[in-house]
């Protein structure tokens, strides 16, 4: 008689080692170009590092400085950060979830096309703000949102957009908002598209008399691993944006440091006053921050186990 434990244990063991196969190449790029590069910015946020010389060790100085010290940190790069992450992640997020319940009800050729159109300025958000943006928000009368102003009479004189402190953020905003399909919101999609449609019939036979029960009651429950991908995408996104108050402005820094971010602010030591043990404790604060979020994002959309 043929052991059958005997049978399965090679199996097993192929079965294991082709994954393993499988999985390896990812592995290997993920250890070397994101683990192994995270303990390499902590290793540096400890030193001074100026890329020429070898690194000298410094303590927690960089970190007492960051906090203590770096004015243009904790008076615009950190509150700018959290003020964008937290308009541009959550509200991005739910416009996200709402598109992509909206192209669900619709039939598949016109969902695949509108799919195309709002995914595609996540792609091409740097090239269309250095060039739509600009023109869009310039400070002459040529600028077209001056020239429709002025030509309805609601001003008289050009506005100063894109070098007003007080604009510059807002358009951040809407920018951010204008590019906030990313993948995150393919996989809502997705997700919704794959639910169970006797679940739905099954709840309209049981009482369920609207939409709004059927979003909340069924189709979030139902998509939790991809709302939990589309809010980490959300938050990595978010909070490592940078650039976008330089691009639109034209200047380094913006106006009175207004949409001046965390990673503006590394980018800055590090590659302008390659001081990079000072950029790295600025990466490691950063990391720190994403990770909060994440675990708040973890915690609301992990399903407990009964």
């Amino acid at each position: 008689m043929i052991n059958d434990k005997a049978v399965t244990k090679p199996k097993k063991k192929k079965q294991f080692k082709s994954d393993f196969l499988f999985a390896l190449p990812y592995g290997v790029v993920f250890f070397v170009f994101v683990i192994l590069l995270i303990f390499i910015s902590i290793a540096l946020s400890f030193t001074y590092y100026d890329t020429i010389n070898v690194p000298r060790w410094v303590g927690f100085d960089n970190y007492v400085t960051l906090f203590t010290r770096d004015s243009e940190f904790m008076q615009y790069a950190l509150p700018n950060t959290l003020k964008y992450g937290l308009i541009v992640g959550p509200c991005g997020y739910l416009l996200s979830f709402f598109m992509a319940w909206l192209l669900a009800q619709v039939t598949k050729p016109v969902r695949t096309a509108l799919a195309v159109i709002l995914y595609s300025p996540s792609l091409t958000s740097g090239v269309m703000m250095a060039v739509v943006w600009k023109v869009l928000f310039s400070g002459d009368s040529r600028g077209y949102l001056n020239a429709l102003l002025i030509n309805w009479g609601l001003i008289s004189a050009p506005i100063q957009f894109l070098q007003t402190p007080g604009w510059i953020f807002g358009i951040m905003i809407f920018v951010g908002l204008w590019s906030s399909m990313s993948v995150g919101f393919l996989a809502m999609l997705s997700g919704i598209l794959n639910i169970n449609k006797e679940l739905y019939e099954a709840a309209y036979i049981d009482g369920m008399k609207s939409k709004w029960q059927e979003i909340f009651y069924i189709t979030i429950p139902s998509m939790k691993p991809q709302m939990l991908f589309g809010a980490v995408t959300a938050i990595t996104g978010t909070f490592n944006a940078s650039g976008m108050a330089t691009t639109l402005s034209g200047s380094t820094p913006s106006p009175q440091y207004a949409g001046w971010l965390i990673t503006d602010h590394m980018n800055d030591y590090g590659f302008g006053r390659y001081e990079m043990g000072y950029a790295s404790a600025i990466s490691v604060v950063l990391l720190l921050i994403v990770m909060l979020f994440y675990f708040v994002a973890k915690t609301l959309f992990t399903e407990k186990e009964q």
